[in-house]
Parts: structure tokens; sequence; C-alpha cells
């Protein structure tokens, strides 16, 4: 009898060990899938997605929303991407690598410099403030982490996730409307994206708490007062 009570106790204390660390692989691959979906240089596009859907903006053509779209994506995120990539290969260094403050700092200017070119395009045709202002948005967050991450590392992630509240915030103000379902979903955005990066163990709770601040003012001070 002892020893039937004996395997039955090692036998559930393996499957609670089990099951803990099913649980844990689960959370982390979950925490690494919102790191992958949600990654800062998605922002600036979702941003002229839903300008697109949700606004007046919505009676343009398509052939001009489709234009609009292939050049924010081409200069926020596949040719930052590319030449970011070619740099690192270029120096010799695994990926990885790039996540140690020391090294953050050309990945951010060249998505910087990437950002500058794409709004001098779009100037070309005549876009409203508003819209322009979500590129001047986004070159606000990453220069202000560039310059954080000289003295200090802040969350990449968490700034584009707080970019969205401001960006809402703003919009707000713009268009009139009542924020709090869209401003509801994008705080736990922020929450989830921010947990997703501490779960990783890429960042602190401050570092992730400073990001989502810096995204939602310099969000908010592009798009509404450019």
């Amino acid at each position: 009898m002892t020893d039937s009570t004996s395997i039955t106790t090692r036998a559930k204390k393996l499957s609670d060990s089990f099951g803990k660390r099913s649980g844990t692989r689960q959370l982390l691959l979950a925490a690494r899938w919102l790191s992958s979906v949600f990654r800062p240089e998605f922002f600036p596009l979702l941003g002229f997605v839903v300008l697109f859907v949700f606004t007046y903006l919505s009676l343009l053509p398509w052939s001009l929303k489709g234009l609009i779209l292939l050049l924010v994506m081409l200069g926020t995120i596949l040719l930052p991407r590319l030449t970011v990539r070619y740099w690192r290969q270029a120096r010799g260094w695994e990926r990885h690598l790039l996540r140690m403050r020391q090294n953050r700092f050309m990945p951010y200017l060249i998505y910087l410099l990437f950002y500058v070119f794409t709004l001098h395009v779009l100037d070309r045709f005549h876009l409203p403030h508003y819209m322009s202002g979500i590129l001047v948005a986004s070159m606000l967050i990453q220069g202000s982490c560039l310059l954080i991450n000289t003295k200090w590392k802040i969350s990449m992630h968490a700034a584009g996730a707080g970019g969205v509240v401001g960006a809402l915030i703003a919009y707000s103000f713009i268009f009139y409307f009542n924020p709090l379902l869209w401003l509801s979903i994008s705080i736990l955005l922020a929450g989830l994206v921010g947990s997703s990066r501490m779960l990783l163990r890429q960042h602190d709770l401050w570092q992730v708490l400073a990001g989502t601040l810096v995204g939602a003012v310099c969000a908010f001070v592009g798009i509404f007062f450019f």
C-alpha cells in the first residue's frame, strides 16, 4: 500500500512538473508571437490602413490608397529591415547582438533616415497633415528612443504600442469621436506587448513603462500638433 501511494505521489509530481513546463512553454510561445506580430515598424502602416478604412479617406480610389500603402510598407518596413540586415551581416554579427543597448544606435538611425525619406516622398502627394503626422510621430518615437538608448535601454516594442494609444487620443480630438472602446483595446494591446517583452527577458518593467510613455507622448505630439 505504501509503495502504491509513493508511486502515485511521484506520478502526480511528474505530471504537475510537466504541466508547469508545458504552460511556461506555451506562455513563451505566445510572448514570441506577440513580439513578432506587433513589431514597432508595423505601426505606421497600421495607422494608414486604419485611416483608409475608418475615416472619409475610404472614399479615395483604391489605386491611390494602394500606392500610398506600398510606399509606406517599403519605406518603413522592407527597405530599412533589409538595410539593417545587410549592415549586420557586413559586420559579421549574429542577430541576437542587436539586442544589446550599445549595438542599437545604428539600426535606430537607419530606420529614422528611411522614415524621413518616406515622409519626403509622401509629401509629393499633398496628403492631409494628420496623415503625414503618422510618420512624424514615428520619427519622433525613433529619435527619442535613439537618444535615450545612448544612456539607457528602452523598449522600442512598448514605444510602438504606446504610439497607438497616443495616436488614438490625437485623432479623437481631430475627428471628434469617442475613443473609449478603441482606447481600451489599444491599452490592453500595449500591456500584452510590454508583458511579452518582460517574459522574454528583453526588458524590465521600467524600460517597458518608459517606452510606452515615450511612444504615447510622441505620437500625440506628432499627429495633433503637426
